[in-house]
């Protein structure tokens, strides 16, 4: 995908909840066999399915904070800010800075 492309799917991606989507945000993945558990479905997705991945990946179009920290993509280790993109392999989209997964690492 060129970078129009990947600015319009973020722009997308980034409006999907103030028309209605919601996604699973709860339960933050406690431990590395429910965060496995969160990418094997996700894995199960046909490549294809966006909203099934926003979904399930509890994509939150502002940060979370949780334990006492604020959550954004910008300091998760899957973030590659150059390129704004999650590069998480399972779910592998573009990204703004101040968005969150439930997915999120530091």
């Amino acid at each position: 995908m060129d970078r129009v492309a990947l600015n319009l799917l973020r722009m997308r991606i980034g409006e999907m909840p103030s028309s209605g989507m919601s996604t699973q945000m709860a339960p933050f993945p406690a431990n590395q066999i429910e965060f496995q558990a969160i990418l094997d479905r996700l894995a199960d997705l046909p490549a294809e399915d966006l909203v099934g991945r926003l979904d399930i990946g509890g994509f939150a179009p502002h940060p979370v904070e949780l334990g006492g920290i604020e959550q954004r993509c910008a300091e998760c280790i899957y973030y590659l800010p150059h390129r704004k993109w999650c590069d998480l392999p399972e779910l592998p989209v573009p990204v703004e800075p101040q968005w969150w997964c439930r997915l999120w690492k530091l």
